[in-house]
């Protein structure tokens, strides 16, 4: 392709709106453009990277005995109602109406479409396993869109699901995908790390992600450097610091004392010159629309989504004032466990074996000193507590890093979360009627393009990985007027074709520095320029990311990108 021919509008600023390097460099590469909040028009350099992609992805999910379809955006509600979903989606869910006032909603996954298309045509034992996916534009009312294509409203992901006949056979289903979703990253030039993941609403017994670190990102990673145990912080579990001070000895009674203004921890700690962590702290909870008092030590933070699983609840929430009121007597700040009898006491499990801590006593401005779990109190004992840096591992006893991180993709065991709630059965080798067990794999196709940016740039713009990057090669005469730079250029620009490279010509007539400026940004891996060597039969070839230049013979310079690319 000829660069004069085409549309690439580069800035030479970075947008006042674009916050991550990703979004920065989409924009002034002339990859994206935004219509909406979280709703973005891909240009031309972008549909070619994200082709490439789709192309990984397409090769690898092939390759497992996988089988495209593609499926309706617009879904009807009744398929959401039988899974149950339709509610617990909620906002992030974007629900429309037709001209009949039917109610619909545009698909952020398909379990429910791909279920209700397996219950109509599976019958048989002999007819599984199967592996369904497709690769579609999806939907998500985000609340709160930002850091360009990493949290959007509309994106388009890989989504492929399994039917088995029993654990045995997803457990063969999940570990395909594993391996070919490793293939996909490394074929697209990521580090990445596979944790341990929370299900989520997806549903589910087991589930991991594949996330690389970023600033970028929003969700954050617990690591063991030392035995490779590595979870997203909602599911990970650690061996918690040990308390700043040790507990006072003795066995004491409960003592009520006045804090008068004082409502945090962090206050009440400063009161009584006693660290946090001999504090309790109480977190009343809204479990399915039940109150619930949940305990951690001072310094510790409470997992949500840990506090849901414990409880076996769809929705949480922090209760209102007035409920506190209303069940505690107290505002927050004042709250405690001693005496509490009208709702489920949970603590965590860093509690267990503590004595004589600090806690509030229900009474607004008052504390108890020398309170003892299991003593002065009972409670259910769970893991609540969210994995902070500094704690050891559960495993080998390593210190454990936290970091930031970006998801790719996310596999689960649906397990029968689907097939029961949508009645899917076949038959089995008995003639007896037998439940489907499933699985549902995602990649976020545009997601791997900003995380390779994240990862693969540099103060002049992306350093893109050959397989994902727009072109392959950027042909460059220095001086497209002077002839023989000229024709050199489109011989090596078309020997670069008939090797199999995706080249593109720069045959503009602007100044050397700005089009090595312009290639630069937009992450050309390799670029070959043609300048006052060729009087001596060489040009030079130059790879983008370490900016390492070489001599070459005109005639070679093909044959040594197309080496260099496919190394």
């Amino acid at each position: 392709m000829l660069w004069s021919k085409l549309f690439i509008p580069t800035l030479r600023e970075n947008p006042a709106e674009a916050e991550v390097v990703s979004h920065q460099l989409l924009l002034r590469a002339g990859y994206v453009r935004q219509l909406a909040a979280g709703i973005y028009s891909y240009l031309f350099l972008a549909q070619r990277s994200l082709n490439k992609i789709i192309a990984i992805v397409r090769e690898e999910m092939d390759a497992i005995g996988g089988q495209e379809m593609l499926l309706p955006a617009l879904h009807p509600a009744e398929l959401w109602q039988e899974s149950g979903r339709w509610d617990v989606m909620g906002a992030n869910l974007f629900h429309v109406k037709d001209r009949f006032q039917r109610d619909l909603c545009l698909g952020m996954t398909h379990e429910e479409v791909m279920t209700s298309i397996a219950r109509g045509e599976l019958r048989s034992y002999k007819q599984l396993p199967q592996i369904w996916y497709q690769i579609q534009t999806k939907f998500r009312d985000e609340p709160r869109p930002k850091s360009g294509l990493l949290r959007v409203r509309q994106f388009i992901m890989k989504d492929s699901y399994t039917f088995d006949l029993d654990a045995a056979g997803l457990d063969i289903a999940y570990d395909k995908h594993h391996q070919a979703y490793c293939r996909i990253f490394d074929r697209c030039g990521l580090s990445y790390v596979t944790v341990e993941a929370h299900s989520g609403a997806m549903g589910g017994s087991q589930s991991h992600e594949f996330m690389i670190a970023s600033d970028a990102g929003e969700d954050y990673v617990a690591v063991c450097a030392q035995c490779g145990y590595a979870a997203n912080l909602e599911k990970a579990v650690s061996r918690a610091t040990a308390a700043a001070t040790a507990d006072p000895e003795g066995d004491l009674t409960p003592e009520k004392f006045q804090t008068p203004g004082r409502k945090t921890i962090a206050e009440v700690a400063e009161f009584t010159g006693l660290p946090e962590s001999s504090q309790i702290k109480s977190l009343a909870m809204v479990a399915d629309g039940k109150p619930v008092l949940a305990l951690l030590r001072g310094d510790h933070q409470l997992s949500e989504t840990k506090f849901a699983a414990a409880m076996g609840a769809q929705e949480i929430r922090p209760a209102h004032p007035a409920e506190m009121q209303t069940w505690l007597g107290a505002a927050a700040g004042s709250l405690g466990p001693v005496g509490v009898t009208g709702m489920p006491v949970i603590a965590d499990a860093a509690l267990q074996g503590r004595r004589n801590l600090i806690c509030g006593a229900n009474e607004d401005d008052y504390h108890l000193r020398h309170v003892t779990p299991g003593e002065d109190f009972q409670a259910q004992c769970h893991d609540l507590r969210q994995v902070a840096a500094g704690d050891t591992c559960a495993t080998c006893g390593a210190p454990l890093e936290v970091r930031k991180t970006i998801e790719l993709g996310h596999i689960f065991k649906l397990g029968y979360k689907y097939s029961d709630s949508m009645g899917l059965r076949v038959l089995d080798a008995g003639g007896k009627e037998a439940r489907v067990i499933m699985g549902s794999y995602g990649i976020g196709i545009e997601r791997i393009l900003a995380a390779a940016i994240e990862q693969h740039h540099d103060k002049d713009g992306m350093t893109l990985p050959a397989p994902i990057a727009p072109f392959t090669v950027v042909v460059t005469p220095v001086n497209s007027a002077e002839a023989a730079q000229r024709e050199a250029a489109g011989r090596i620009y078309r020997e670069c074709l008939a090797a199999g490279l995706d080249a593109l010509l720069d045959d503009r007539d602007e100044r050397p520095g700005v089009k090595f400026k312009d290639a630069d940004l937009i992450g050309i891996p390799f670029r070959i320029t043609v300048g006052k060597k060729l009087a001596g039969g060489m040009v030079e070839l130059v790879t983008r990311r370490d900016k390492q230049s070489r001599d070459v013979p005109v005639g070679e310079a093909a044959a040594a990108v197309a080496g260099l690319a496919h190394a």
